[in-house]
Formats: structure tokens, sequence, C-alpha cells
């Protein structure tokens, strides 16, 4: 359960850079120069590091536990994302999210039992 709350934690976490580096970019255009836009921009990095890192902790889980326990726990990734949303990025979410969130929450609870 902990190493599927890192693995959603270090998901969630390269959406957020991923987010923030997309914020900084330039307008995007297929160019050549996009490559040094994107490889100098530290939260595009940062993102990739967190996803790599995800993938390797994803890939140990994968070898050690069942696919039927292991992936209804990705969906805590959520849960981090929304928190991060508002962290974050200062959004304003709905009632109807936070509800929707908890019922993905109870629905992976019913899973794994």
């Amino acid at each position: 359960m902990i190493l599927s709350l890192m693995q959603s934690a270090l998901l969630a976490a390269g959406q957020v850079f991923l987010k923030i580096a997309m914020q900084r970019a330039p307008k995007f255009a297929w160019k050549w120069v996009i490559i040094k836009d994107y490889l100098t921009n530290w939260p595009f990095l940062y993102c990739g590091l967190c996803m790599g890192g995800a993938s390797l902790l994803w890939l140990y889980i994968l070898k050690h536990y069942e696919l039927s326990v292991a992936y209804p726990l990705i969906s805590f990734s959520y849960v981090f994302g929304m928190i991060a949303s508002v962290l974050v990025f200062h959004e304003t979410v709905p009632a109807t999210r936070w509800i929707g969130l908890v019922l993905i929450v109870a629905g992976t609870f019913l899973l794994l039992k």
C-alpha cells in the first residue's frame, strides 16, 4: 500500500511539474528551437524524473503484487492531483468533484476488499 501511494504521489507530482512547465513554455511550434526551450525548462525535467521514478516503482509493484490489487491503488493519484490543484494552482474545485473523488476512493477500498 505504501509503495502504491508513493507511486501515485510521483505520478501526481509529475503532472504538476508538467503543468508548471507548460505554463512557462513558449507557444508550441514544430521547430528545432523547441528542444532547447523544453530542455532548459526545469519543471519539465522534474516532470520526467517524477514520471521515471513512478515507472520504476510501478515495475517493482507489478513484479511483486497482483495486478488486481496494485492497479486500483493508482487512483489515489487523483486525490493527490486534486489537492495539488487547490494548493499549487489555487483552483476552485466544485463540490461535485470532491464528491466524485470520495466515490473514487470508496470504490478503491471496495475493490481491495
